[in-house]
């Protein structure tokens, strides 16, 4: 669904990525993470558009990001930045109604899932709000929406599980004219402003997407939060790839302190079963 392919990126002179390469399937999570500066972010424009690669390419359905239109790619992958300014006095009804501008869904069924994103990241009661308002954690719930409202044709919450599918097929995820029928989403640091409780909800609503074949990538600081819903985690360091692989094999002492300079003990959770790494 999504592959980056021997990407580096070099800005005023400034090498920012080196040959980094990743495939991630459809209805994959894949984590990047790394120290500051890695290069995460970075690496996240890339792959929305925002920075040009100097080198390599990035692939969705096995055709090259530049060929695809600018209105074709905003119908099926949504980007949330670290912050967003936003300096008019919207509703956040209305931040979450700029999700549905590359649609053409009609009012109604907007209106339905705006007010669907809304309730799934728990932010009906901010709907009439003034966005400059709010805190910080009810910002980015409600970016958060945004961008589920962006792509929610492709993981439809209300029915019986539509958009699921199976198998990995030649054509597979590809509607009329090549248009992928699964989604994109990428998140830079989604859950920083956010309490452990809206922390928790999150990693629900990326297991949720993902299991109905969309594909997310997602900066990531907290190493535990990212264990419980990642498929793979990427590690990287100054532009360059240091490791691609499972929770388990990459939450090892070995390469947390190769990476982040930190010597760390990782147990086993007793709940989860999963890699957990205590400082």
């Amino acid at each position: 669904m999504l592959k980056i392919d021997s990407v580096g990126l070099t800005i005023s002179a400034v090498p920012l990525l080196n040959n980094i390469s990743i495939d991630c399937p459809r209805g994959s999570v894949t984590a990047l993470m790394g120290p500051n500066g890695a290069g995460k972010t970075s690496l996240l424009k890339v792959i929305s558009g925002e920075h040009k690669a100097s080198q390599g390419r990035v692939e969705i359905n096995r055709q090259s990001r530049e060929d695809w239109k600018p209105a074709e790619i905003a119908q099926f992958m949504a980007v949330l930045p670290q912050s967003s300014t936003l300096e008019f006095a919207f509703t956040s009804e209305e931040v979450v109604a700029l999700g549905r501008t590359p649609h053409a869904t009609g009012t109604v069924r907007d209106a339905e899932i705006i007010t669907a994103a809304l309730a799934k990241v728990d932010a009906s009661y901010l709907a009439q709000r003034s966005f400059v308002q709010l805190s910080g954690g009810e910002k980015q719930r409600v970016q958060l929406a945004r961008v589920l409202a962006q792509i929610w044709d492709h993981c439809e919450y209300e029915g019986d599980g539509e958009g699921e599918g199976e198998g990995e097929g030649e054509g597979e995820g590809e509607g009329e004219g090549g248009a992928p029928t699964d989604g994109i989403l990428l998140l830079d640091e989604p859950s920083a402003a956010f309490d452990l409780a809206h922390q928790l909800m999150l990693i629900d609503i990326v297991q949720q997407i993902s299991a109905r074949g969309v594909t997310v990538v997602m900066v990531m600081h907290d190493l535990n939060l990212a264990a419980k819903c990642a498929d793979q985690m990427v590690f990287m360091n100054c532009g360059h790839c240091t490791a691609v692989g499972t929770v388990t094999e990459l939450l090892t002492p070995e390469l947390i302190k190769k990476v982040f300079s930190v010597d760390a003990e990782v147990i086993t959770h007793p709940v989860q079963g999963t890699p957990m790494v205590v400082v």
